[in-house]
């Protein structure tokens, strides 16, 4: 895929906002035929622009989750280290999110538990035994303030 021009971005902007909008309101609100966007929408999901499409549920409606902040420290920084890490992080899906970080330390892991014995497990069972790891330092949220990918109701919800 070429390069991401204006259209495109206005489109993930879009799908950002409401990933459920119907792909004719969307291509009107971009200007496009819907068959337009719907290419341009696969060829984004083809080319890895849109790695997938997610829920939000909340938690006083389903199981309540606890999100648990992870920074990791590894014993070196060589790109070896680096790749044998991010490969075993992607092969837990308890790993919602991993960022790559400048600073303190270089990792930033996010996951999702119900409890703290739920953390324990994952604790033993993945993070501590994550390739060259040196140091592990976890944050239990206590609450969500604020959360970027908020979804806006549809037309005559209230």
């Amino acid at each position: 895929m070429t390069a991401l021009d204006a259209i495109d971005r206005n489109i993930l902007r879009l799908l950002r906002l409401d990933a459920r909008m119907s792909n004719a309101g969307l291509a009107a609100e971009v200007g496009l035929s819907p068959s337009a966007c719907l290419r341009r929408i696969r060829l984004m999901e083809q080319a890895g622009v849109i790695r997938g499409y997610t829920a939000l549920v909340d938690a006083g409606h389903a199981e309540a989750t606890i999100a648990v902040i992870i920074n990791i420290t590894l014993e070196r920084q060589t790109e070896d280290h680096l790749d044998r890490f991010e490969a075993a992080v992607r092969r837990h899906p308890e790993i919602r999110e991993c960022f790559l970080m400048t600073g303190g330390s270089d990792y930033l892991l996010r996951v999702e538990v119900a409890n703290a014995g739920e953390f324990e497990r994952i604790h033993k069972e993945i993070l501590a035994k994550l390739p060259g790891v040196l140091r592990i330092h976890s944050s239990f949220s206590i609450r969500d303030v604020l959360a970027t990918r908020v979804a806006r109701r549809h037309r005559g919800e209230r």
